[in-house]
């Protein structure tokens, strides 16, 4: 029987004008403790977010994962024993769905790595695609598998992506509010057509974003500019759409994490960081603020004795 430790870090994905293709690994996730049995079936044991209210057997999302990556190596199943340590918010914009599937998956290959008969590594790539393949998107699963700041697109022979290291400098913040946002509703709000202006001042943005998080944090409040998807959606959740204003309006640059309703703040110093979390206190939505740090590893898996 195996035994592994897998840890996977929440996620911010778009970071504002870079919809769908940039996202930031934080320092803030799940753990998983997943044990190998004879017998079939799975079972899973919630504590933290979550518990519950999510499924303990293989409807679980982890478990789906996992059976996912097996089904697609043509491999058969063994049972599993899954205790869940979550601390990512669901429905928050924090990546809690793409960390679920990104500990599937890096289980699974943890587990295949050290089949005791026929050892199985999948790369870096193949592991991308696997994961992509049950979110949908990459922007969220690519840092979430790889750390620090990724840049994520499809390409004709499946999802791509770079990782780049983040200037040391950046603080991130993010602002859980007590409200849930559903990613889906977000979605249906964006428009299919956007002026070219607006499409234009975004590409300016994205690409200036880059060189902000990477080399000139001082261009970060600039760089957060965004007309691509923010404005449509803050209709959904206007006390997230209402706190980005006022931060804003204090030179803070500030974004809608993910498809929302949490709120990410690219803090040039941890000074900064402060400043921005006390207007939060202010504001209604019951904001907590996580100063955390960004997750430079990604997802990682060690074996443990069983």
């Amino acid at each position: 029987m195996t035994a592994l430790r897998v840890r996977v870090p929440a996620t911010s994905a778009n970071l504002g004008p870079g919809f769908d293709t940039l996202g930031l690994a934080l320092g803030y996730g799940d753990e998983l403790i997943v044990r190998t049995r004879r017998e079939p079936g799975a079972t899973v044991a919630v504590s933290g977010v979550g518990a519950g209210e999510v499924p303990t057997d293989e409807a679980n999302l982890v478990v789906r994962s996992i059976a996912h990556v097996y089904d697609r190596v043509g491999r058969e199943l063994p049972g599993l024993d899954i205790e869940a340590n979550n601390r990512i918010p669901h429905g928050r914009g924090m990546g809690s769905s793409g960390a679920a599937i990104v500990s599937g998956v890096m289980t699974a290959a943890g587990l295949l790595q050290r089949d005791p008969v026929a050892p199985l590594h999948l790369d870096e790539d193949r592991l991308l695609a696997l994961a992509t393949e049950l979110e949908g998107h990459p922007d969220n699963v690519a840092p979430a598998l790889f750390g620090g700041l990724t840049i994520a697109w499809m390409a004709p022979n499946g999802p791509r992506f770079k990782r780049l290291m983040v200037h040391r400098g950046i603080s991130p913040l993010v602002l859980v509010p007590e409200f849930t946002m559903s990613t889906e509703l977000a979605r249906s709000l964006q428009p299919k057509h956007v002026p070219h202006e607006d499409a234009v001042f975004n590409l300016s943005r994205s690409a200036l974003l880059v060189a902000a998080l990477t080399q000139s944090p001082e261009l970060l409040f600039e760089a957060t500019e965004d007309r691509l998807h923010q404005n449509y959606r803050g209709e959904a959740m206007p006390l997230t759409a209402g706190l980005i204003a006022a931060l804003r309006e204090a030179g803070h640059p500030a974004v809608v994490s993910g498809a929302g309703p949490s709120i990410l703040v690219l803090c040039a110093d941890p000074a900064e960081r402060l400043a921005a979390a006390e207007i939060a206190a202010a504001h209604e939505g019951g904001w907590r603020a996580l100063l955390l740090a960004v997750d430079r590893k990604g997802a990682t898996v060690e074996e443990i004795r069983a």
